[in-house]
Parts: C-alpha cells; sequence; structure tokens
C-alpha cells in the first residue's frame, strides 16, 4: 500500500465535504432531462426510443469522461479540473434555454453531460486526503452526492409547473457556476498532488496510468458498478415517466415518487461504506446482488390477469403492483444499490492505491455508460414489447450474470493460500498467481522440437476454436444483407436508398471497430477477447429478433442494430492477429487462410441458412409469431437474428475454456502504434481493400443488386454461393503464395478481377438479353473466388515484408528480438489493414446505392472499382513483384528450391 502524506483532520472534512456538495450539484444538473424531458418530449412529440436517447445523451458524455478526467485529475490537482469542468457543465446547461429542434436538444445534451464526470475527479481527489481504513467511508459520503438527482426530482417539478422548464435550467447553471467559484476558492491542492509537485518526478505517463486496465478483476469491478451506478441512473431517467404512463400521476406526484428511489439509492451509500470497512466489500457485493434479485423479479413480473376454474365457479385474480407498493420496492432497491455503489468503490484504492484515477475512471466509465445504454434498451424494449415492467426483466438478467461472475471468480481465488493484507477484501494476484494454464509463458513455434512435440496441438487446438467463433462474427455482421431483401415483403416501408445504407452501416461500424480491434490481443490476451467479442454478438442478434416483428420500428432502430452488427466485423481483426502468433512462418500462410477463409464462410452460412430459417417457427412460441408476406406465405424473420444466439453462447463457453495466451505476444499500444510509420503497412493497406474489401463488399450488396437488376429472377436461393466460393478459395488457397510467392499470386489476381468487373459490366448493361442473369451470376463467383485467393496472398506477404525490412530498419536487435519484433509487427500490420479493407463492406453497396440514385444504374460504381484494381495492380508491380521489387529474391528463391 502506498503511503499517503499525512493530512490533519480539518483538512479532509473540509475536502469532504466541498467534494460532497459540488458532486451533489453536478448530480442535480445531470439528471435535469429526467425533468425537463417529459416537457420537451411533449414539446417536440417524440417516440419513446428517442425520449430515451435524449435522456441518455447526458449520461454518455459524463461515462466516456470520466476515464480522462480521472487520469487529467491525478496530473493537475482535483481544484483545478473540478472547477472548470463546473464552470463548462454550467454554460451548457444555460446554452439549453436555445434549443428548438430534437439534434439541437441532443448536441446541448452532450455538453450537460459533463456533469457526470465530476465522479471520478471527486474519487481521486477525496482518496487522496484520507488513510486506507477509513477510505471506504469517505468515499460513501461523497457518494452521496447522488442525491442531487432526488433534489432534481423533488424541486425541478414546482419550478417547471410554476415557470417553465426554461426557468429550471437557468436556476440549475446559476447554481452550478457559483459552487465552482467556491470550489475555486476554499478548496485546497490534495497531498499526493503536492508532494508529487515539490519533488520534482516527472508525472507518470498514460501508459503507466493505464497499465492496471488489463487486469481482468478491473472490468469484473466495472460489470458491478454497470449495474449498481448504470442501473441507478437509468432507473432515475426512466422512472418519471414510467409513473407518468402506468400509474397516470401527474408529474409533480411523478417527481416525487421517483425522489424517493433517488434518496436511497444515494444517502444510503456513506452507510454502505461504512460497512464495506467494517464486514469487507466482498460481503456487501453478496447483499446487493442477492436482494436485488429479489427485488427485480417482483417488479420485472408484468400485470397479469388470472382466471382459475373452481367449483363455485371463474375466480380471477390479478398480479399487478399498485403504486405504493412499487414505490417501497423501489425504495428498496435503491438501498442496496448504493451499498453496492460504495463497495465496489471500497476495491479501487485497496488493490490501485496508485492508480485510483485510471482504474476508477475506467469502472466509472462503465458504470455511467450503464446509465446510457439502458435508458436506450428500456425505450427499445418498450417499443418492441409493449411491456413496461421490461426494463426491470433487462436489470434482472444483469444481475443473474453478475452474481455468477463474482462467486465463480471468489471460488477460484478461494483455492489460493496468500491473503492480501486486508483480510476482508479480494485476493490480490502475486505474479505467479497471474501466470495461469491458460498462458503459454515460453511459446516458440519456430524450435522444430518444440512445434512437433507440442506447439502444433496448442495451434491446432485454438485455430479450429477462433474458427466457428469468426464464422458466427461474419454472419452476425452480414445478416443484413439478407434481411433487407425481405423487410418490404412483410410490411417495412424503407426505400431504396434507406434499404442501402441497412445493407452498408454495418460495414462502416464494423471496419471502424476493426482499427479498435487491431490492438485489443497484445493487451488484453486472445483468450480473454475472443469471448469477450464473440458474446458481444448476441446483442444485435437478440435486437434484430424483436425489431423485425413489428413494420412500426422506426427505421431509427434498424440503423442503430445494422451499426451494432458491425460488432461482428470488428472480430475478423482481433482473429487474425490472435492466430498469427501461434504458428511458425513457413505455416503462417496457411493457417491464417484457414482462419480468415473458413470464417469468411460465416457470409455463405448466413445467407443460405436464413432464407431456410425465416420460413418456419423453429422457437415456438419462445421466437414469436410470424409475419405475412405480400404474397401470402408466412415468415418467421425473427429467427434470422435468434438463430445465432445458441450458437454464439456455445462459442463463447469454447472461447473461454479452450483457447490460451501467449505471454510474449502482450504488448502495449505504444509498442503496436509504430506500424503507423511504416510505410508498407499503408501499402498493404490499399491492396487488402482490393481483394478482402471486394470480398465483403459484394457479399454485403449481392443480394440487393441482383434482385434489382434481375427482379423477375428468384436469385435470393442463389446469392450464398459468391460468398461461399469466396470463403473455400481463400481457404484452400493459401498453400499458392506460400509455394510461389504472395506478390505475384496477388498481381495475377488483380489481372483476373478486373477482366471479371468487365464482364459483370457487360452483362448488366444488356440486361435484356437471354442468358444475361447467368454471365452476371458467373462473373461475380469468377470475382468472388478471385477475391479469396487474393486475401490469402496478401496477408502471407505481410509477415515476409516484414522479415525484410525489420533487420534494415532496427539493426541493433539480436536475433531472438528481431523475430519478437517482426511477429509483433505482423500481427498488428495484418490486423490494421483487415480494419481498414472491412471499409469495403460500407462503400461498395454504399456505391451501389449511390450510382443507381445518380445515374439510374450501378455501372458507374462498377467502372470505379474497375479502376481502383488497376491501381492495385500497379502498386503491386512497382513495390514487390518486379525485378526490383522487395519480395522479388525472396520469391523466385522459393520458387526455385
Amino acid at each position: 500500500m502506498a503511503s499517503l502524506p499525512a493530512a490533519s483532520r480539518p483538512d479532509q472534512v473540509q475536502a469532504l465535504s466541498l467534494s460532497t456538495i459540488a458532486f451533489t450539484a453536478c448530480f442535480a444538473v445531470w439528471t435535469i432531462f429526467s425533468i425537463i424531458g417529459i416537457a420537451i418530449k411533449e414539446e417536440l412529440g417524440i417516440s419513446e426510443s428517442e425520449f430515451g436517447l435524449l435522456i441518455a445523451t447526458p449520461v454518455l458524455t459524463g461515462s466516456v469522461t470520466r476515464l480522462i478526467l480521472g487520469i487529467w485529475t491525478e496530473r493537475y490537482g482535483g481544484r483545478l479540473v473540478f472547477t472548470l469542468q463546473m464552470l463548462l457543465t454550467a454554460l451548457s446547461t444555460w446554452l439549453l434555454t436555445f434549443a428548438s429542434t430534437y439534434p439541437m436538444y441532443l448536441l446541448t445534451a452532450l455538453g450537460i453531460g459533463l456533469a457526470g464526470g465530476s465522479f471520478i475527479i471527486g474519487v481521486t481527489y477525496v482518496a487522496s486526503w484520507f488513510e486506507p481504513e477509513r477510505q471506504g467511508t469517505a468515499l460513501g459520503i461523497f457518494g452521496a452526492g447522488n442525491v442531487g438527482a432526488a433534489v432534481t426530482k423533488f424541486v425541478a417539478p414546482f419550478i417547471l409547473v410554476a415557470f417553465g422548464w426554461h426557468m429550471v435550467a437557468y436556476i440549475w447553471a446559476a447554481a452550478l457556476a457559483l459552487m465552482a467559484v467556491t470550489f475555486f476558492v476554499f478548496a485546497k491542492d490534495e497531498p499526493q498532488w503536492v508532494a508529487q509537485k515539490k519533488s520534482g518526478k516527472p508525472v507518470p505517463s498514460f501508459a503507466e496510468q493505464f497499465k492496471p486496465l488489463e487486469d481482468i478483476r478491473v472490468w469484473r469491478f466495472s460489470l458491478y458498478y454497470f449495474f449498481v451506478f448504470g442501473g441507478f441512473v437509468a432507473l432515475a431517467l426512466w422512472t418519471p415517466n414510467y409513473l407518468i404512463e402506468v400509474y397516470e400521476v401527474d408529474v409533480r406526484t411523478a417527481g416525487i415518487c421517483a425522489a424517493a428511489f433517488s434518496l436511497s439509492a444515494s444517502l444510503f451509500r456513506a452507510y454502505g461504506g461504512h460497512l464495506s470497512d467494517r464486514h469487507g466489500a466482498r460481503t456487501i457485493m453478496y447483499w446487493t446482488f442477492g436482494f436485488s434479485l429479489l427485488l427485480l423479479l417482483m417488479l420485472s413480473y408484468p400485470p397479469t390477469q388470472y382466471i382459475i376454474t373452481t367449483k363455485n365457479g371463474p375466480l380471477s385474480f390479478s398480479t399487478q403492483m399498485d403504486l405504493l407498493p412499487f414505490v417501497v420496492v423501489l425504495f428498496l432497491l435503491g438501498f442496496f444499490m448504493s451499498l453496492g455503489k460504495a463497495a465496489t468503490y471500497k476495491h479501487i484504492p485497496v488493490y490501485y492505491p496508485k492508480h485510483i484515477g485510471s482504474v476508477g475512471g475506467l469502472v466509472g466509465m462503465i458504470g455511467g455508460l450503464g446509465g446510457f445504454i439502458l435508458p436506450i434498451i428500456f425505450g427499445i424494449a418498450l417499443d418492441l414489447t409493449g411491456i413496461y415492467t421490461s426494463c426491470f426483466a433487462i436489470l434482472f438478467a444483469l444481475v443473474v450474470f453478475a452474481l455468477i461472475w463474482m462467486h465463480l471468480s471468489i471460488q477460484a481465488e478461494a483455492k489460493r493460500p496468500e491473503q492480501v493484507e486486508d483480510a476482508e477484501e479480494d485476493l490480490r494476484p502475486t505474479e505467479e498467481e497471474a501466470k495461469k494454464d491458460r498462458v503459454l509463458e515460453d511459446w516458440n513455434p519456430e524450435d522444430k522440437e518444440f512445434w512437433e512435440t507440442r506447439g502444433r496441438a496448442i495451434a491446432r487446438q485454438n485455430l479450429w476454436i477462433s474458427i466457428p467463433a469468426l464464422l458466427l462474427a461474419f454472419a452476425v455482421w452480414m445478416v443484413w444483407s439478407v434481411v433487407v431483401a425481405r423487410l418490404p415483403a412483410i410490411g417495412f416501408n424503407f426505400n431504396s436508398a434507406q434499404l442501402f445504407w441497412l445493407a452498408a452501416l454495418p460495414g462502416l461500424s464494423g471496419a471502424t471497430l476493426r482499427i479498435f480491434y487491431s490492438f485489443m490481443v497484445p493487451i488484453f490476451g486472445g483468450r480473454l477477447w475472443t469471448a469477450v467479442s464473440t458474446a458481444s454478438l448476441l446483442v444485435p442478434s437478440i435486437g434484430m429478433g424483436y425489431a423485425v416483428q413489428d413494420p412500426t420500428t422506426p427505421f431509427l432502430i434498424f440503423l442503430v442494430l445494422a451499426l451494432l452488427c458491425g460488432l461482428g466485423g470488428g472480430n475478423f481483426a482481433s482473429s487474425m492477429a490472435n492466430i498469427a502468433f501461434f504458428f511458425p512462418k513457413k505455416e503462417k500462410g496457411h493457417a491464417l487462410a484457414l482462419n480468415a477463409g473458413l470464417g469468411n464462410l460465416g457470409v455463405s452460412v448466413m445467407q443460405f441458412l436464413v432464407p431456410l430459417a425465416i420460413t418456419a417457427g423453429i422457437f415456438g412460441a419462445l421466437g414469436g409469431s410470424p409475419q405475412q408476406a405480400d404474397d401470402g406465405t408466412l415468415l418467421w424473420m425473427q429467427n434470422a437474428g435468434f438463430i445465432w444466439v445458441p450458437l454464439i453462447i456455445a462459442s463463447t463457453a469454447a472461447a473461454w475454456l479452450g483457447m490460451n495466451d501467449i505471454a510474449d505476444a502482450k504488448s502495449s499500444f505504444a509498442e503496436q502504434a509504430v506500424i503507423f510509420q511504416r510505410k508498407h503497412n499503408w501499402l498493404m493497406c490499399i491492396l487488402y481493400t482490393g481483394t478482402f474489401g471486394s470480398f465483403i463488399g459484394y457479399s454485403a450488396g449481392f443480394p440487393l443488386l441482383t434482385r434489382l437488376q434481375f427482379p423477375d429472377v428468384n436469385a435470393l436461393q442463389l446469392v450464398f454461393l459468391g460468398p461461399l466460393v469466396g470463403a473455400l478459395s481463400r481457404a484452400g488457397s493459401g498453400w499458392l503464395a506460400d509455394k510461389y510467392g504472395g506478390a505475384r499470386v496477388t498481381f495475377w489476381t488483380f489481372v483476373g478481377m478486373m477482366l471479371a468487373v468487365l464482364g459483370v459490366i457487360y452483362f448488366i448493361a444488356n440486361n435484356e438479353a437471354a442468358g444475361a442473369f447467368w454471365g452476371f451470376f458467373t462473373c461475380f463467383m469468377a470475382l468472388f473466388f478471385l477475391t479469396g485467393v487474393g486475401n490469402a496472398s496478401t496477408f502471407q506477404m505481410i509477415p515476409v515484408i516484414m522479415g525484410k525490412e525489420i533487420p534494415h530498419l532496427i539493426p541493433s536487435l539480436n536475433s531472438e528480438e528481431q523475430k519478437r519484433q517482426i511477429d509483433r509487427e505482423s500481427a498488428a500490420i495484418i490486423a490494421f489493414t483487415s480494419a481498414i479493407a472491412a471499409y469495403g463492406a460500407f462503400f461498395i453497396p454504399k456505391a451501389y446505392g449511390t450510382s443507381i440514385e445518380v445515374t439510374g444504374g450501378p455501372l458507374a460504381a462498377l467502372w470505379g472499382f474497375l479502376i481502383f484494381y488497376l491501381i492495385c495492380l500497379v502498386i503491386t508491380w512497382r513495390f514487390y513483384s518486379s525485378r526490383y521489387g522487395l519480395l522479388y529474391d525472396v520469391e523466385r528463391g522459393s520458387c526455385n528450391n
């Protein structure tokens, strides 16, 4: 435990008092939309989902900024950061009164959200004043500033009724600005920051401050806080509207009833800190989750009418909860959530005394994001199901997951003989304990004996678990390519432009996520990241299953779900980077081709399986009712999403239980970021966009393009063949690049793709001619085949290129360090190029849509693709395959051998 500079009791009281009052004021502003949002909703006439987004938007800013505000507080001191944060929030609150449209309200709501960032500033500031044995109580008292939500619920409704919602904003802005000035004048700089400044030592780097975020324990604490704080914020925002809609009370009564929950979920946080100091945070978390399960079960049960036949006739009764019992149960839920909030933050200064800002910032950010995400989910669930209590059912499921994870972690740690200094807390892992059976400490696949005796079996096990996970990711990523073609038939009035947007957006978000996913495996480990990224596919799969059942579902909901399907696209970057670490150079091309090729097969599997799955009620009553198509047939469109859920769960479990992490593969973002200085990283981004970008873009746009160009042909039963051909050619052609050289194979691939595109252009231009469809279809099959070959060959080039470049770029490294650097940069480049190339999934369908909208047909887009392939051809020849190219000697030598 780090020693803290001595602080007098009066200074401690002053710091705690000022911080708590300031946090109360910030929290009152942060939740202002829970009251004035009701008036704005009526003023604009927005839907439940749009209302959920409005009240949740401030929570987004307050959550995301917590991580960086925690870092800044450690670097620049809480007094300055807290003051500036309050002044900027007050300004945003005042500007809210000038908004007149829904987008303007959302924009100002982002600024108001800065109020939520005050929490981590205060936690870092207050913790530095108190000794470890009193930090739980002190942070609990500070956290009671959540009562600001109750202040808004109590006071704001009366001001709103008397003077309008603008007056609420004026008063809240003025009060917060006054608090900012008061805090700056009377607060003192914290002891740790003053000592750091006097010592003249450099402040810790961002990399050092973020180092603890690699610990899985931090993410478990974040999940706790996602429920106890995120759930609290979500309910604080959602409950007033819930009370008005369900119990038909006025806004003042709704505010008072909702304030009862906010009070219990805030004031008792101080008591939770005391209990955590006395009984241990672990015990308090068991209390929190256990009682929350019971209370949420009561709240989530929808009002139901029962009729029982007796000898005296029908006996009817209802399970509906009246207003008073509802408020009492909600008050009790708030009480246990407040204990959980204090217990969660009791852990942080104990385990991470030197990183309270970064760890506390991440935990606070994840918790705050719960306050942003959950109201949106509440609104979507209400729009889709029509059941008001669905919000409590969602929280019930969240608590079940958190409780299971906590209990399993505690059971695992109980087997360790070592205890931490603070006996009532979780066990702090030693360096030796961190080396689990799943972490491979000594991994050298280039050693032939090691590879034959041990390495190959482990590498193949990880590969064959990775492939189905990646296959499911591609299936979910591209599922809209089939779904959009059937939406008009079941009553959705979306035009062609909107349908192309739905087909293209997963590509946009998936490509963007790949940029971040590219660097995740070396930071968190392949096993953890594969499990987490695979499990994330449940969100769009389940969401789509509900959305497509109701033709009145807003287009905005479909846009959000399409973006969330991009989670599947992001998985490819991390999956390829992970598998690249396991195999030696001589087998890397084949292994990556299998992982990517069979993973790409998910697109074809989806395009084959979904049209079959939507024709039968395979989930029975659990899956919902069918929709009637315009031709009279019954379709279960929800199966397009639900069909993947059990497979995703199984794949997630397999990844967690069967995969490994490689210790040498761990590296920070800064170590990987060196690839941005490598010229060949950017050149390979262009080439891989030409191959994989084409494959995934054609996969996304092929079904809809075929339907629009050949409306008389029932082609949806055939479109799965394109991705199938592309995936199998990738999986089966890796040996070509290993034998003849990736650059040479890539060169001739682009030649073939140009010829195939010319064929597609010809048959579209003559689509009325006999056999035009089959000519079009054949040329596209050739395109898919060639993209698969090019996908494998371009990835084979990357480690070969870096094997030649690293000895010249960093000559000071010894042979072992060179090997490690080559592997690290190759994996990062593989992942990053896959991220950039994935934008093809957005640009190709969007290019079709734009071309059709502007010129009346897709030919302009296809000519553009042809020109791009010519550029790729020139780059491949000039830099790699020509006599003066980087790989000429390597590839000619391998062929002669």
